[in-house]
């Protein structure tokens, strides 16, 4: 291991190529690695080539040398396979905090180590100090790209070996630098979505692994008011895709999905964004991650988000003895997901999370 070596994963995006650059101008010895995640099915829609046409020209231009690695074995078996297995559920997976956790900072750090690297970093929005003896992850700088909550997952032995170039940086400063030492990447749109599915419609990709079960769509009382292609294809709060026409007796107003019966394959439905059967105030969540290895205390008071992006909210959280979570928040929250990941926070520290489990949503057949 060589204490100035640090490995970079190259993706072939403008993030990825300006903390490369910056690593090289602070004088480290840096390599770049373009990881493969998912194998070509043929559709023409995952641009990974492209991507690692980018990846290549960049370190080329940096004077950096590129290694490869395919992880798309590893991405099915630690990733994908749990992404299906969560739809089957009824539940709506988030595979970007677990390829964080088992591409990205545990393959791909193993990598790392074994070309002599004292370091790995990537493009990530987020930061990352030490107090007290213990790694702390930080939101970015700039809050409107922060990806901690897609990293939350990480521990004290992955925030020890990484580095985050661009946590005190804003986006539109990394375009500048890009565009200032000629990088071809400096005006490369920003990837959205999941490479597996790229720029197709979702349904039908999923269609692929989950074959489509025609059942009933209803309102929470109980009528039925059309049909679905299956539960699994929705998530709660999903407007489009519903296509309910006209309904005796009701309003020409939007539906969004406020809960599925996967036992019975029925999709409910109801009008009005914020419709009270998709509120709810407390959530019960799976085992929690603790990015400094243990909670604050079995009983705090912090801010949370349910969805990225989203308003911190405040509540109060409560650790169960078996680690899972109880969470109380002040006001209710919209369309909080069973599968999505719960993400914790003191301040711009990010304390760590766990994977949503239920809520005390209103549940069809019963009062809002």
């Amino acid at each position: 291991m060589t204490a100035n070596k640090i490995v970079v994963g190259v993706s072939g995006g403008v993030d990825s190529s300006v903390a490369a650059l910056l690593l090289r101008d602070a004088g480290l010895d840096v390599i770049g690695l373009f990881m493969q995640n998912w194998a070509d099915d043929g559709s023409g829609e995952c641009r990974a080539e492209d991507d690692r046409r980018d990846a290549v020209a960049v370190c080329g231009a940096l004077g950096i040398p590129i290694r490869f690695r395919d992880f798309s074995n590893e991405y099915w078996d630690g990733v994908f396979q749990h992404f299906l297995a969560e739809y089957a559920a009824g539940r709506t997976p988030n595979p970007d905090v677990l390829c964080n956790r088992e591409i990205k900072f545990k393959h791909f750090l193993d990598a790392a180590r074994e070309l002599g690297a004292a370091a790995i970093a990537t493009g990530h929005y987020a930061r990352v100090d030490a107090q007290d003896g213990r790694f702390r992850l930080l939101r970015a700088v700039d809050r409107s790209k922060d990806q901690s909550y897609f990293l939350h997952q990480l521990g004290q032995a992955q925030l020890a070996f990484t580095r985050f170039p661009l946590g005190e940086l804003h986006k539109h400063h990394i375009r500048q630098i890009a565009s200032a030492h000629g990088l071809r990447t400096a005006d490369k749109k920003d990837s959205t979505g999941i490479c597996f599915i790229g720029e197709r419609d979702f349904r039908s990709f999923l269609a692929q692994y989950l074959p489509a079960r025609e059942g009933e769509m209803r309102t929470p009382d109980g009528t039925r008011i059309g049909t679905h292609p299956g539960v699994f294809y929705f998530t709660l709060g999903q407007r489009e895709g519903l296509h309910i026409g006209g309904v005796r007796g009701r309003p020409q107003a939007p539906w969004f999905v406020v809960a599925k019966d996967v036992a019975n394959n029925f999709l409910y439905v109801d009008q009005g964004h914020d419709s009270p059967w998709l509120q709810s105030q407390m959530l019960r969540s799976e085992a929690a991650h603790w990015v400094a290895g243990n909670p604050p205390t079995t009983r705090f008071a912090c801010t949370a988000q349910t969805r990225y992006r989203q308003t911190d909210e405040a509540c109060t959280v409560a650790v169960q003895d078996d680690g899972t979570l109880v969470v109380q928040f002040e006001r209710p929250q919209r369309a909080v997901t069973p599968g999505q990941s719960l993400v914790l926070y003191d301040g711009d520290v990010c304390l760590g999370g766990a994977v949503i489990a239920t809520t005390d949503a209103p549940v069809p057949g019963t009062h809002p």
